[in-house]
């Protein structure tokens, strides 16, 4: 059961981390929103919402986005400040004149530390993944409505380079779509250009791939029966699919809007299970960037928990028990921690580590450090 003294530095690290997170994120709404507040004055005008509404609900789902940034960070900084608060206080001291061990006194602000990463973990793993579309939107697109520049995707199991002008969000649509067709598919011509394509999610008998509205070119393919891969029909035409209309073309594609729409950001917003399923898709193939990114997110608690034991020692030894010394503090080992990490993916991105070692590197090269100095806390 827990002590009084457990609840009291529990009590302490809750408010000082609410204090942190909430000065951040304070932060950035003022600075942010100061700078784009015509634009959300502009929509509020336009849908008939009131200012604040519009404000609150934007920046809701971005403190969500901003917490899964800085909570490894903010968590340190509420830790720092906890211990530094009770040795200036004399509290440590007299803890340890009872006979009571350092470790034993930290133990229920390091679970609850522990417990933020797990938190930050679950955060980005189920939350984060349902409000993507939400994160997505900047203040000069706050509904998805405007068109955006689109980055073209490979379809690895067709070989179908899918492009366009533009892509909306909101209906899950390319503007002039431009898809580029293998050998196999370009009997009438290579370039399949259409005035829109419209995403359409795999339903009963019917796979997944992209509807295109108002074909331009080639026009004989309106005329044609399918076009197959083997066995299985790939492009569809008028010709034999009773569901397409004249002027429409539907190409079957395992790669799925979120995905295409995304484009670099991509891997940011998804979870883990989602980046694995991409991973074996046929129809993507992606980089070793997304790899090393799926064993960060498996290693991400331990690696904080890591940053948590490395800058722990710098505070509970100091003599000195000034609060904006251990900040000093926290910051340089943060720094180092982050250089470090970075450092490992860009070289795992670049193809110059294989992704596990890029990944479980940072984590070698600090965990016996951390061992290290956290055995000065039983001295």
């Amino acid at each position: 059961m827990p002590t009084i003294i457990d609840r009291y530095l529990l009590r302490q690290f809750v408010q000082v981390l609410f204090i942190c997170v909430m000065s951040f994120i304070g932060l950035f709404i003022v600075i942010d929103a100061f700078t784009n507040l015509d634009h959300f004055a502009e929509f509020a005008e336009k849908h008939g919402g009131s200012l604040l509404s519009v404000m609150s609900k934007y920046y809701a789902f971005h403190s969500v986005g901003l917490f899964d940034r800085t909570s490894g960070v903010l968590t340190l900084i509420a830790l720092m400040f906890t211990i530094t608060w009770i040795q200036r206080h004399q509290e440590m001291t007299a803890l340890l004149a009872a006979g009571i061990s350092r470790v034993r006194v930290l133990r229920p602000v390091l679970i609850a530390a522990i417990g933020m990463s797990l938190l930050g973990a679950a955060n980005r793993e189920f939350l984060i993944p349902n409000i993507r579309e939400q994160l997505s939107n900047n203040s000069k697109n706050l509904a998805g409505e405007q068109e955006s520049t689109m980055q073209s995707r490979f379809d690895s199991q067709t070989d179908i380079l899918l492009g366009g002008e533009k892509i909306v969000a909101a209906t899950r649509t390319i503007v002039n779509p431009s898809f580029v067709l293998p050998r196999e598919f370009d009997q009438f011509g290579r370039q399949l250009t259409a005035r829109e394509a419209r995403y359409l999610p795999a339903k009963d008998d019917q796979p997944s791939g992209y509807l295109l509205s108002g074909v331009i070119a080639p026009k004989a393919l309106l005329k044609s029966p399918p076009l197959l891969q083997g066995e299985k029909e790939i492009l569809l035409t008028p010709v034999g699919s009773n569901w397409l209309q004249a002027d429409q073309v539907f190409v079957v594609s395992g790669v799925s809007f979120e995905f295409l729409a995304a484009g670099a950001t991509w891997r940011d917003f998804a979870s883990t299970h989602e980046m694995i399923q991409q991973l074996r898709s046929p129809s993507t193939d992606l980089g070793a960037d997304v790899r090393v990114a799926i064993h960060s997110r498996f290693l991400r608690p331990f690696l904080d928990t890591t940053l948590l034991f490395l800058g722990l020692p710098f505070v509970v030894t100091r003599t000195n028990r000034n609060p904006f010394i251990a900040i000093g503090l926290c910051l340089g080992v943060v720094t180092v921690f982050m250089i470090t990490e970075l450092g490992c993916q860009s070289l795992g991105s670049g193809g110059w580590l294989p992704a596990p070692l890029a990944a479980w590197l940072p984590l070698i090269l600090s965990a016996p450090v951390a061992a290290a100095m956290v055995d000065s806390l039983h001295q």
